[in-house]
């Protein structure tokens, strides 16, 4: 096969951007989606060696658009790791409209978008490989998460039934669930928080974003390719 082609939404920044390294380090070709910050696209295009590609992927069009010019430029589009997510934390009774839409239209509506733009390439080529982070709030729900927890668990639905659709074409597709993990966002918890996470986590632990990156890299691999329609756990223990 040529050098793979691979599309990490949201990979610019945190988990996102150890995947793009990691997948680059492997020799693939790169792209890193971004939304708006150009100065932190920027600096991981130059780190990682690989492209950027601005779209919201909440926005059907734009995503279109990015994956047909990644298409006209490579003629394939082998790898999809739908990985961009954000989170608008409340309770529900106190939770703004336009927060739970938000969630849903950015951590689940893009994976919508982005695998069926991705599909066709895949399906033309009987080879493919689609990845969806999720979160332990999709297996166990967390106060406060609502929203969060409804766009992960609609994506491990949406990961088993899209797998048994491609299964056919050599298509795989799986999610992994990363815990709580080192990244620019726990960097800033206070020391309390910090801790009382850490004693729900068997391993006593934070993960990195090594540890999730190795885990997509597998299910990415021709060792995994018997391996379709599951969810990983990279959470120390806590689900």
């Amino acid at each position: 096969m040529s050098v793979p082609v691979a599309l990490v939404t949201g990979g610019t920044k945190g988990i996102g951007r150890e995947i793009s390294r990691t997948l680059s380090r492997k020799g693939m070709r790169v792209y890193m989606n971004f939304s708006g910050d150009r100065d932190a696209a920027e600096a991981a295009r130059q780190e990682l060696n690989a492209e950027t590609v601005q779209a919201d992927v909440s926005d059907q069009e734009q995503v279109n658009a990015m994956i047909s010019a990644i298409i006209e430029k490579e003629d394939r589009l082998d790898i999809l790791v739908n990985n961009a997510g954000i989170i608008r934390d409340g309770l529900l009774m106190l939770m703004p409209a336009k927060n739970w839409h938000r969630v849903i239209e950015v951590n689940l509506n893009s994976v919508y978008y982005c695998s069926k733009a991705a599909l066709r390439p895949m399906v033309a080529n009987r080879w493919g490989r689609i990845i969806n982070i999720i979160s332990p709030s999709a297996l166990m729900g967390r106060a406060g998460q609502t929203n969060y927890a409804a766009s992960k668990g609609g994506i491990l639905g949406f990961t088993r039934s899209l797998a048994r659709e491609v299964a056919r074409y050599g298509i795989t597709v799986n999610a992994v669930s990363p815990g709580v993990i080192e990244t620019e966002l726990t960097s800033t918890m206070e020391e309390k928080v910090r801790r009382e996470f850490i004693s729900m986590i068997p391993a006593g632990r934070f993960g990195t974003p090594e540890e999730v990156a190795r885990a997509v890299s597998f299910l990415i691999s021709d060792e995994a390719g018997y391996i379709t329609g599951e969810y990983l756990s990279v959470d120390g223990g806590l689900t």
